[in-house]
């Protein structure tokens, strides 16, 4: 990650060493917030923001599960403010690729009980280049995690919630340290759910399958993007329960996320993925989406919101 000069912390655009909240803030200690992770990418037309229509949607969502009334100094911020704020934030830096808006309650507060605690809403712009490192483009090694997926009796699995990720976090620690670049989480059933940080994808036996939103997951933006552009080229998509032995015998595995994009796998748990090399199917994915994320389709173009 490349630092920017500028970050969007309540309402307005202050340097990137002053953007500070209290060591006491009720989401340092606690986990009470909600994120969003969005690309941008240079378009025809310019900088353009990918499905930031969707992504302002979920960030307001994850404000509602939580229970969040977004109000900043006496300013009420909804979907509409948020999505200029956004948009005002990628303006305001250079070289930006990936775009992390955060709404934390900032408030000092010793003891669990977020009612009444204020809230801070910071938009953070950066260039991230390859989220998985270099190299991840000749295919991804992962590790099948011991730590499971929590389910929606746990933590609301489908809301992009910070303190759930501390498991995603431990998860993707013993990954790294295996040698590894993720790690992939079954849920409570034993089904496989997704990776650290995204959605995966199969290919088996001629069909697409990737784990239904009831099995603990994220619904995935670029999860659903996928989807709709794998049943446009004629590929057959079913959201399916997903078994840990369907995934080691899958003819090709590839993972989906923003921040990772579509990221071919070829090896898990040190067994090799069909033939060990990026498969035909996900080639072909990868390139169709490469080309639609950065306005060269004239069909997608309504997911682009240009800045």
């Amino acid at each position: 990650m490349d630092k920017t000069e500028f970050i969007w912390l309540d309402g307005e655009l202050v340097k990137w060493e002053d953007a500070k909240v209290h060591v006491l803030a009720h989401a340092l200690n606690y986990g009470t917030g909600v994120f969003e992770g969005i690309r941008a990418y240079e378009t025809p037309k310019g900088k353009g923001i990918f499905r930031l229509k969707d992504h302002t949607k979920r960030l307001m969502d994850g404000c509602k599960v939580l229970g969040i009334d977004l109000e900043i100094k006496g300013k009420k911020f909804g979907y509409d403010e948020a999505f200029e704020a956004i948009k005002d934030t990628v303006r305001a830096n250079k070289d930006v690729d990936y775009v992390k808006p955060c709404v934390f309650l900032a408030g000092e507060e010793v003891g669990l009980n977020p009612v009444g605690v204020k809230a801070s809403f910071a938009i953070t712009a950066v260039h991230m280049g390859a989220y998985l490192g270099k190299g991840a483009e000749n295919g991804a090694s992962l590790v099948i995690s011991s730590w499971q997926r929590p389910d929606n009796l746990c933590a609301p699995a489908g809301a992009k919630v910070n303190g759930v990720y501390v498991t995603s976090c431990l998860a993707k620690r013993d990954a790294i340290l295996a040698g590894a670049s993720e790690a992939v989480m079954l849920n409570s059933n034993g089904y496989v759910a997704e990776c650290t940080g995204e959605n995966i994808f199969i290919y088996r036996h001629g069909k697409i399958l990737t784990p239904k939103t009831s099995n603990s997951i994220l619904e995935g933006i670029t999860r659903n993007s996928v989807i709709q552009v794998a049943r446009d080229m004629g590929y057959e998509v079913l959201e399916t329960d997903i078994a840990r032995t369907e995934l080691l015998t899958a003819d090709e595995v590839w993972m989906t996320g923003t921040a990772a994009e579509i990221a071919p796998v070829t090896r898990i748990d040190n067994r090799l993925i069909g033939d060990g090399k990026i498969g035909k199917v996900a080639t072909a994915i990868h390139e169709r989406f490469g080309k639609i994320v950065r306005g060269e389709v004239p069909e997608y173009e309504d997911w682009i919101d240009l800045v």
